[in-house]
């Protein structure tokens, strides 16, 4: 990735965090770098460790990989066209899904897809930390992904996942180089941070920070 590209993408925070947080991003550009196993592995291993009500931890990761181009073709044939574009070149795609009932009584856990987020969470910011990236992924047909991989009742696809090293953005379309290049941004902190009422601004961001 050029310099100017990764200058570019490193978020402009408000406050100070982590570096693998300010670097992460979502590229429509991979390389076709194969994405070592051991750090795979990692990535998953970070997905497994995230906080889940109950410790339910209802999540499931379906993995294809370039590897096998049948399983691989098999998956990106279930992404929206605009995304297959591109995700077509990321070595490994995968797809989250979420259980919705509680294992220990059977009844809706309405914090599911919340849980599933948090462990693709982590798994994006392990792979950020390794200098990987990933791009996840709405636009996907759920009931084709149900039917392909025999998803049972009670278990829903949340969303489709792409992960690999960064690719050259000039190989890209023009649509994509735009996409690619243009700034992260954000809403501001007092837009959504609020105390008392919906919609007051706490006063801890005009805090002075110590």
């Amino acid at each position: 990735m050029s310099n100017s590209l990764t200058a570019n993408k490193i978020a402009e925070t408000q406050c100070p965090i982590e570096e693998s947080l300010q670097q992460r991003w979502s590229p429509c550009t991979f390389s076709d770098r194969k994405v070592e196993t051991k750090k795979l592995c990692s990535v998953l291993e970070a997905a497994r460790w995230a906080a889940s009500s109950y410790n339910e931890q209802p999540w499931s990761y379906i993995i294809a990989t370039q590897d096998n181009p049948a399983e691989f073709d098999q998956l990106l044939g279930c992404l929206a066209e605009g995304n297959q574009e591109w995700a077509r070149n990321a070595p490994i795609l995968m797809l989250s899904v979420a259980k919705l009932n509680f294992e220990r009584n059977g009844k809706d856990n309405r914090h599911a897809f919340h849980d599933v987020g948090a462990a693709s969470a982590n798994l994006a910011m392990q792979a950020a930390a390794l200098g990987l990236f990933v791009h996840q992924m709405a636009g996907f047909d759920v009931q084709k992904a149900k039917d392909i991989y025999n998803i049972p009742e009670g278990y829903e696809p949340v969303a489709a996942i792409a992960l690999g090293y960064m690719g050259d953005p000039s190989t890209a379309s023009e649509k994509l180089q735009e996409r690619d290049s243009a700034p992260r941004t954000r809403k501001s902190l007092e837009t959504f941070i609020f105390t008392e009422s919906w919609g007051q601004t706490s006063a801890l961001l005009n805090t002075e920070p110590e």
